[in-house]
């Protein structure tokens, strides 16, 4: 009833939405003769604000179109290799000279936690010129029909092996967030099995593998809350306008209520500081505004079984740290890793994944080599800075580039 209910709202929103719109173009276009009144600039400002604030937001393009390599623009075309009903295997192929020497195949990992992978444009970009690089692209479930069946963290857990294989050996994961614990869980259970597409090395960035490390508030709320909770007050049925009607999610546009009600005052201030940079005319701040909110209030819904699977495997039960996880009968044994390089990654100020979290793995993995493995800790760094902005290409970008090359 509640998804019903967030449609019809939109729908009730849209005169409004449009009105607005048109309000922002009237006092800000040159041809019109409104752009020239005194207060033109606070009307607009206030037209798109409220429109910005309750529009619908759309999954935004890579837009990564080209990259630099040895000083030459070269162009990038992102490719859909191989697909599952929910994950798109994207390439980002590069037009290089054919005598260009190979460099290392980089698998992404994205997470499947609300946001689209798009939202590792930063990473991608960095690693562009030096790697040849494909990502998960995660499929909003509510355009996945109920048909194709559900998703649960085990078939998650598949889904990464499966991909290990098409890619082959010689591959280097990068995991981001929550994909550390079912790729670590991929890793084991292909090492059990002496599986011949092992990848070379693993990079873990930021993820719950021991939650008991460190917990933050997000982790707290998915311990003291019981998992019929989750169920019954986070997991509602996709309409009928969409390709997957009927299917059981995590409304995305109730993970965004969520992630807007981790920091309220630092969002607020965002928007009002937005508003100021348009009436003062500061073009350059309003635009990196607007990038950053068309990317973090687009967001998908996640399958129901995963979600409710990640909740209780993960957060409660914690089965990859205790040795108790089971997939297809078979048990995830980090331990049986001998010959996967290990480097895990952290944020001194990671509100999301706490400190230690990420670090377990290194204990975990008990069966790799001393010589064979990394931990770094990010200082001042946050959980989304791990990944983008100035701290993840200048400190730890270089770090994973040498990591890789030596694994």
């Amino acid at each position: 009833m509640l998804y019903h209910l967030h449609e019809m709202q939109k729908a009730l929103m849209s005169p409004l939405l449009s009105l607005t719109d048109i309000g922002s173009s009237l006092f800000t276009n040159p041809a019109s003769p409104f752009a020239y009144t005194p207060l033109s600039r606070s009307l607009a400002a206030g037209y798109e604000l409220v429109n910005r604030l309750g529009k619908a937001y759309t999954k935004p393009d890579w837009d990564l179109d080209t990259t630099v390599i040895n000083g030459l623009t070269v162009a990038v075309k992102p490719e859909i290799t191989t697909q599952t009903p929910f994950c798109q295997l994207v390439h980002f192929v590069r037009d290089l000279p054919k005598t260009r020497p190979q460099d290392p195949c980089i698998l992404l990992v994205a997470p499947l936690s609300g946001h689209h992978a798009t939202l590792l444009r930063d990473a991608v970009r960095t690693l562009l010129p030096e790697h040849d690089v494909y990502v998960t692209d995660w499929v909003d479930a509510r355009m996945v029909p109920l048909s194709e069946g559900p998703f649960h963290l085990n078939d998650y857990v598949l889904t990464i092996q499966k991909l290990l294989r098409h890619l082959g050996a010689d591959v280097h994961v990068i995991s981001v967030c929550q994909p550390t614990v079912p790729v670590l869980a991929a890793i084991s259970l292909m090492a059990s099995a002496k599986d011949a597409a092992l990848p070379k090395s693993m990079v873990m960035m930021g993820g719950p593998i021991d939650f008991r490390e460190s917990p933050t508030q997000v982790n707290r709320l998915a311990e003291n809350k019981p998992f019929e909770w989750f169920e019954e007050k986070l997991i509602h049925t996709v309409p009928n306008q969409y390709p997957g009607a009927g299917r059981r999610v995590y409304p995305g546009f109730l993970q965004h209520a969520g992630f807007i009600a981790m920091n309220p005052d630092r969002h607020v201030k965002s928007h009002y500081d937005f508003y100021l940079d348009l009436v003062k005319g500061d073009d350059a701040d309003a635009e990196g505004h607007r990038k950053f909110y068309n990317e973090y209030n687009a967001v998908l819904d996640m399958p129901a079984e995963f979600y409710l699977d990640t909740i209780k495997m993960v957060f409660q039960e914690h089965v990859l740290p205790k040795g108790s996880w089971m997939v297809d009968d078979k048990p995830v044994k980090p331990a049986d890793i001998t010959n996967v390089s290990l480097f895990t990654i952290e944020g001194e100020l990671d509100d999301i994944s706490g400190e230690g979290q990420t670090q377990a793995a290194q204990k975990l993995c008990s069966g790799i080599p001393a010589a064979n493995k990394q931990h770094f800790t990010a200082p001042e760094c946050g959980h989304y800075g791990i990944f983008a902005g100035r701290r993840w290409r200048e400190m730890i970008y270089p770090k994973i580039h040498a990591f890789i090359r030596n694994a």
